[in-house]
């Protein structure tokens, strides 16, 4: 049975998008209360019934967490231009190692907007 698991954080960081026209409204420092969805798929082990333990998600997500929850985005490094494409894909590539069977990342970024980064 192929399965599809989703585990949540969120975290409170403020950032600003240099690449963004001067006077445009992201230009200036501003905060989010971001919420990431780690989306982990694969066979589910039939002698245990379940893919991955959720506590394991959330072990390999709290380095992260910690790295990001209440700071400024462009100071972490690779972060310099933390768009939500670009903290999506900083998420993944920082998972992968701990969580192989790691998916997708889902950053949304407000209420009504998100970005999806399947690692391709």
């Amino acid at each position: 049975m192929h399965v599809r698991l989703v585990k949540a954080f969120t975290f409170e960081a403020a950032h600003w998008l240099p690449t963004f026209a001067e006077g445009h409204k992201c230009r200036r420092l501003h905060g989010h209360s971001f919420r990431v969805e780690v989306v982990v798929a694969g066979e589910v082990d039939p002698a245990q019934g379940f893919l991955i333990d959720y506590g394991d998600i959330k072990k390999a997500i709290s380095p992260l967490h910690d790295l990001l929850d209440h700071r400024c985005l462009n100071d972490i490094a690779g972060l310099e231009n933390p768009t939500s494409e670009m903290l999506a894909r900083w998420i993944f590539e920082k998972l992968a190692p701990a969580l192989p069977q790691l998916a997708e990342i889902i950053v949304h970024e407000t209420c009504t907007s998100r970005c999806e980064y399947r690692g391709v």
